[in-house]
């Protein structure tokens, strides 16, 4: 399936949960035995999630996301001058109904349509709202030559919410050549945020892009909660995770993501500015593929991660690349047909558990991609002499300390 083919697909779906999420059942922690690694493996492995970092709908098994404190007003923005009609530009209409909200703050709904956006005006949120845009609406950037514009810009603002619909890049119809700042959706130096139930498409950057606001001091974000959404087709990143703390992805997609470095799924890398840190992050039960570089990245000042229950394939680079990162879990996750290994951890990455997950066709530039359903092997630890090796499919350098421990391999 081409971008285009799997980009119209995914318009076309419902908002509700996808099949392959709704099914998903990688989010049983498998039991390893640490009894032959080192003391700090052992310690690495035997480390468990907090129990709110599990929450889900004891009816679906799929997350719930929190919602959001704010008023009872509810705003259309159709009463405030919006056409929705793709010709008109609907910015300063749907700033409008924002600022009709009062202090106690509330919803702004956007009914089906398409509204065009100046994205270097940005649609600004405010504290205290739901923008809740229909699943038959989409917020479209108009061409610009910026470097940096954001469709929706929430910008040190708390508790808000933003679902539904689409928001659409310009990055084809992009009138200059520079910069890599285009995003669809930019949440910085916010607290209390929810994203839901949306598309994120190409933008001249990334799909959705959360980190901390500067000035006389740094504000990170802090208790962003993504869940149901697909970025695709964007240059730079699907999502980019930024200087904040406890970033939480559920149940979302990221994918076909190209034209820029870093090209990844999802990058958790904070700037190197202010305060330089991002700090508990959670990514589960998501499916990151056909990007053009690594599917997750984690870069430096980075701690606390976990990745569980997703499934990584044909990526051309790593399916998870850790560079420097410090303390994390790598645990029951699907690592497929990915063009590099399918884990790797390097440059004095510390602290980190694999745990639990399963390799298949891993390293594609050596092996060639195939379709075998071979049984996987169990291997605890690491292995040079089974077949597979498990050196096929992990990377971890000698200057890094982590814990391996029970994991499937099958080529």
């Amino acid at each position: 399936m081409g971008i285009e083919d799997h980009v119209h697909d995914v318009h076309a779906r419902e908002s509700a949960r996808r099949d392959f999420l709704r099914k998903s059942s990688r989010l049983v922690i498998l039991a390893a035995g640490s009894a032959a690694l080192p003391a700090m493996a052992g310690a690495i492995l035997s480390k468990q999630l907090p129990p709110d970092l599990l929450e889900t709908s004891s009816s679906t098994g799929v997350f719930v996301p929190p919602a959001r404190a704010r008023g009872s007003a509810i705003l259309n923005v159709r009463n405030y001058g919006a056409f929705g009609d793709g010709v008109h530009d609907d910015t300063a209409a749907i700033q409008r109904a924002i600022n009709a909200l009062p202090s106690t703050g509330g919803t702004v709904v956007i009914p089906p349509g398409t509204y065009m956006v100046d994205a270097v005006k940005s649609i600004r949120l405010r504290s205290l709202m739901h923008l809740q845009i229909d699943h038959d609406a989409k917020l479209v950037a108009l061409p610009n030559s910026a470097d940096r514009y954001y469709v929706i810009n929430a910008y040190k603002v708390n508790d808000v919410q933003i679902s539904g619909g689409q928001a659409v890049g310009e990055r084809d119809k992009h009138l200059g050549t520079t910069g890599e700042w285009g995003h669809c959706v930019m949440v910085r130096g916010c607290k209390r945020v929810t994203v839901r139930d949306m598309r994120m498409a190409n933008g001249w950057g990334d799909g959705l892009s959360v980190g901390a606001a500067d000035g006389t001091t740094t504000v990170l974000s802090e208790d962003v909660v993504v869940a149901n959404i697909v970025c695709s087709g964007n240059r730079r990143q699907g999502m980019t995770i930024g200087r904040s703390k406890n970033v939480r992805v559920y149940d979302s997609e990221f994918s076909y993501t190209g034209g820029i470095k870093p090209s990844c799924g999802i990058d958790i890398e904070p700037d190197l500015v202010g305060t330089s840190i991002t700090d508990g992050v959670l990514i589960q039960n998501c499916w990151i593929h056909h990007n053009d570089s690594n599917g997750i990245q984690v870069y430096k000042e980075v701690q606390n991660v976990t990745i569980q229950g997703c499934k990584i394939e044909y990526n051309l680079g790593y399916g998870v690349l850790g560079l420097t990162a410090s303390t994390g879990q790598i645990l029951n996750n699907e690592f497929l047909h990915n063009r590099l290994y399918g884990v790797g951890l390097r440059a004095g990455s510390t602290g980190y558990s694999v745990n639990g997950n399963t390799f298949r066709n891993n390293k594609t530039l050596y092996f060639g991609v195939t379709n075998t359903t071979t049984t996987p092997i169990t291997v605890a630890g690491t292995s040079t002499t089974t077949n597979p090796k498990t050196t096929w499919h992990l990377e971890i350098s000698t200057d890094s300390v982590v814990g391996v421990g029970t994991n499937y391999y099958a080529q």
